[in-house]
């Protein structure tokens, strides 16, 4: 009997555990309805920001993204980096946010906007200097500790 009380137990644990999760799940698929068509900046893994308006998704929070850019910052620089139509895979995803129709939330006060180009120059040599201190850290023993 008390095994039989123990397996209806873990039953209903993981019934709720489940019920837990698809309310979860329904909730993140309803927050994406209410953004459909809107102006969105989404941040990925990788670090990139990519702003686009929402066009569609699906069960996965896969997200396909029309008249998207790169946004890319360094230091007080930045340029949006032209992609099109994007298609963003959910697990990539690590936050999102509504930047305005017109990008009035789009977070680039003080800042000043750069050709492509210069700001793509800008981020390898950020890279190389990252890079450099880096390296100088692990001849120091820094890292070794």
């Amino acid at each position: 009997a008390t095994h039989l009380a123990l397996r209806l137990a873990s039953l209903a644990t993981a019934r709720t555990s489940r019920a837990m999760t698809d309310t979860w799940h329904l909730s993140a698929v309803a927050s994406l309805v209410e953004n459909l068509d809107k102006r969105l900046l989404v941040a990925l893994r990788d670090g990139s920001n990519i702003i686009g308006t929402l066009r569609s998704f699906d069960q996965f929070a896969n997200i396909v993204l029309e008249s998207a850019v790169e946004r890319i910052i360094v230091g007080k620089m930045f340029s949006d980096i032209p992609l099109g139509l994007y298609i963003v895979r959910g697990e990539n995803v690590v936050l999102m946010g509504d930047v305005g129709a017109n990008g009035d939330l789009d977070g680039t006060e003080g800042l000043i906007e750069v050709d492509n180009a210069e700001i793509i120059r800008a981020r390898e040599a950020d890279q190389t200097a990252e890079a450099m201190k880096g390296d100088i850290l692990k001849r120091m023993d820094f890292l070794d500790e």
